[in-house]
């Protein structure tokens, strides 16, 4: 696999982790991760583009190998992320954007293309995510993240989530043990547990409302696919068609053999999204 690089850098007086891929004064490629999960989860897309792309995978603050907050309410809402987002291309030197996002991810290209970055993105792949969420698969996502569970091996910490993440359909081994690899932190006691600070979904508990966007999706105008998983529950198919008659019209890919979300790691997922970016 291509060689990738990591970065950190100061955002809003917080450190953020970056894995950056290819060609710095190649055009920029952000590939922005879901609620829970970290920018190594685009690896394996990462190495596909960055041949041709500088490719962008942050840690959002909270996640990863990036900072926590002191001041989780106002930092780990989506309107913080988009401060950090637009500072973290600041900081980077990047201009104008391809964005593909995960979840949370897209939602955050989705009000970045609505807003500041109107005119600056070439590009929106919202990956299982739309303007209004299901309330039942919110909840759901609230009841398993609020569990935070801890392990005792690495072992057990895999087959938790292989688990948890059945619905982003097949994955190797090798992409299983790296993300096993880059989602735990060990705790004082020396059990394992995932890397985000709690304090996230505590917040994303009281604001999930934040993700009703009709308004804001309704302004973006460049070309936008969404990619929805055949059996997602946060995104469903009346709200996935309703986007390709609002807004940017998006192109809607249902994407077999997933739930929510797709991982964006075999070859029939990247080949849509590489057609859609040619």
């Amino acid at each position: 696999m291509t060689s990738s690089r990591s970065r950190y850098l100061s955002v809003m007086g917080r450190e953020l982790h970056v894995t950056e891929w290819g060609d710095e004064a190649a055009p920029a490629l952000v590939m922005w991760h879901g609620l829970a999960r970290t920018g190594r989860d685009f690896d394996t897309l990462a190495a596909h583009f960055c041949d041709r792309y500088r490719v962008v995978c942050p840690d959002t603050l909270g996640r990863g190998l990036s900072g926590w907050s002191r001041v989780p309410r106002r930092d780990y809402t989506l309107a913080a992320y988009m401060k950090h987002a637009l500072e973290l291309l600041g900081l980077l030197g990047i201009d104008r954007v391809t964005w593909i996002g995960t979840s949370m991810g897209g939602a955050l290209g989705m009000l970045l293309a609505a807003g500041p970055l109107a005119g600056r993105m070439d590009r929106l792949v919202m990956n299982d995510i739309g303007p209004t969420l299901n309330p039942v698969a919110v909840e759901r996502i609230r009841n398993y993240l609020a569990q935070h569970p801890s392990f005792r091996t690495m072992t057990e910490f895999e087959a938790y989530l292989r688990q948890v993440y059945r619905p982003y359909g097949f994955q190797t081994d090798l992409e299983w043990r790296r993300m096993t690899e880059t989602s735990a932190r060990r705790r004082g006691d020396g059990r394992i547990t995932p890397h985000y600070d709690p304090a996230v979904m505590r917040v994303f508990a009281e604001t999930a409302g934040d993700y009703e966007a009709w308004g804001e999706y309704d302004l973006i105008t460049c070309p936008t696919l969404v990619l929805r998983g055949a059996e997602s529950d946060l995104l469903l198919p009346e709200v996935a068609q309703e986007m390709t008659r609002r807004g940017p019209k998006a192109r809607l890919v249902t994407v077999a053999g997933c739930g929510h979300a797709p991982s964006l790691n075999v070859p029939e997922q990247i080949g849509v999204i590489e057609d859609f970016l040619a």
